[in-house]
């Protein structure tokens, strides 16, 4: 469990514990709650390792073993599974191509596995090509993260020619509310995550020119509570994850300003584990990975000290998208 500091002076990031909080997760086999989350394995490796590079630490993880149980995961198809002898799926195959771009893998892709142009191919047949959205796997459920997903991973692999990339961009147009929001899907309320996704796909895009930008922005700010910390929607509890949600769209269409940095900054550090590592969705509760990251993530866009910088549409190191995208 976390505990509040006495006082926000004496406030500081435990990155050193952090990074050991990391490098635990894949030592405890032999606990129910590691196989309970088999599901997420993968996208568990890419939570980690960005906030691994976020911390200032990018080789705490083994290189090599991070490549082998990447490329285990992969499919006939192209398309990359949670674990091995998990199906392919969307959300395991962006993880897998994020992870492979910070490791410098995509060479070990065309070497060992079924190669970039196989990954491309995957992603590319699960296009809806009426609607332009994308499916999450070969079951057909629909949902802006995996059209996000798609053309983050596409355009990482330099592959974005393979889709639709117009009629995915109608598809993001017509998920835009009156308030300025996006939803899940058409008709669907607003919401900080679903909105990451579609801003972040127009920004890959490059068609920000559709968001409205004052009344997005003048709604993401309202996400912060008197405590400080962010929450996903009105009247709901603030969490840890959505200083990465919230502030990315904010980044990305330049009003960061309108939050309270300070008092976010100040969540943020409340929520951490000092002695064991971690960050939780708020002050007090268990520490997990995804918290861990997000919660890096937002110290990064808030320009944390000591932090290196995060792209807020890739949600990566900045340094690993100039690399591969120049």
């Amino acid at each position: 469990m976390t505990e509040a500091p006495a006082t926000t002076k004496q406030l500081h990031l435990a990155t050193d514990a952090h990074v050991q909080y990391i490098q635990s997760l894949d030592t405890h086999k032999d606990e129910l709650d590691y196989w309970l989350t088999e599901h997420l394995r993968l996208n568990g490796v890419y939570w980690g390792l960005t906030a691994l590079h976020l911390l200032g630490h990018p080789d705490a993880l083994p290189r090599d073993e991070t490549l082998d149980f990447v490329l285990s995961c992969q499919h006939e198809s192209g398309g990359f599974g949670a674990a091995p002898g998990h199906d392919a799926h969307m959300l395991s195959t962006v993880s897998a191509v994020q992870i492979l771009a910070m490791v410098d893998g995509f060479d070990e892709l065309d070497r060992r596995g079924r190669g970039k142009a196989q990954v491309g191919k995957y992603i590319a047949q699960l296009q809806n090509r009426e609607t332009g959205t994308f499916y999450g796997d070969e079951w057909g459920e629909e949902d802006t993260r995996f059209l996000y997903g798609a053309l983050n991973a596409l355009s990482l692999l330099e592959l974005t020619s393979l889709v639709d990339v117009v009629r995915a961009v109608s598809y993001v147009a017509s998920c835009a509310n009156f308030d300025g929001g996006y939803g899940v899907r058409p008709g669907a309320e607003s919401h900080s995550g679903q909105i990451f996704t579609c801003v972040a796909a127009l920004a890959i895009a490059n068609r920000l020119d559709l968001v409205d930008q004052e009344k997005l922005g003048q709604w993401l700010s309202e996400r912060q509570v008197p405590g400080g910390g962010l929450n996903g929607r009105p009247e709901k509890k603030e969490d840890v994850c959505y200083s990465w949600w919230v502030l990315s769209s904010l980044s990305i269409i330049g009003r960061i300003h309108w939050i309270d940095r300070d008092g976010l900054t100040q969540f943020i550090l409340q929520s951490q584990d000092t002695d064991k590592g971690g960050i939780a969705d708020r002050p007090g509760d268990m520490v997990d990975v995804w918290h861990t990251c997000f919660g890096a993530a937002g110290l990064s866009l808030l320009g944390y000290p000591s932090m290196e910088e995060v792209d807020p549409v890739y949600c990566m190191p900045k340094a690993v998208i100039k690399r591969i995208l120049g």
